[in-house]
């Protein structure tokens, strides 16, 4: 999943950036300002919170000046928890066989139906804290030690 969202992020960004620059080179230069700061938080973030589809997010950060090397391992990073509960939840989903053998009472015993919600809850809640981790940290390094 990670190549193929680096081959969207480079393919927009040799094939798109300049045409959008032309265009919106003043809001794209405050975008990039800020990513400049705090892109690699942001990008993971997006990665976790699914609600921006993946292709959206590869494309934009194609138009920035994020380096690709800062977007590949964060988008690794941040896919990584998403990758797992699917693939939790996925291991959990039965075959046609027991299926076609148990119908669709099959597809989730009672056991199976927390601890799927949970997968999801988990990861629903994880960027909440991890942002909560990285800004208690950010203020620590701050502050000064007395």
């Amino acid at each position: 999943s990670t190549t193929g969202a680096t081959m969207a992020f480079l393919l927009s960004r040799y094939f798109f950036r300049d045409v959008v620059e032309s265009r919106f080179g003043e809001r794209l230069r405050v975008f990039d300002e800020s990513l400049r700061r705090e892109g690699a938080f942001y990008l993971f973030t997006l990665r976790l919170i699914t609600v921006v589809p993946f292709f959206v997010i590869n494309a934009v950060m194609g138009l920035t000046k994020i380096r690709t090397q800062t977007f590949w391992w964060v988008s690794q990073l941040g896919m990584l928890p998403g990758t797992a509960v699917y693939v939790y939840a996925g291991s959990r989903v039965p075959d046609l066989q027991t299926l076609s053998d148990r119908g669709v009472q099959a597809v989730f015993t009672p056991g199976q139906l927390p601890q799927i919600t949970l997968a999801f809850v988990l990861l629903g809640v994880f960027p909440l804290a991890m942002k909560w981790l990285l800004k208690s940290q950010r203020v620590q390094t701050v502050t000064p030690s007395d």
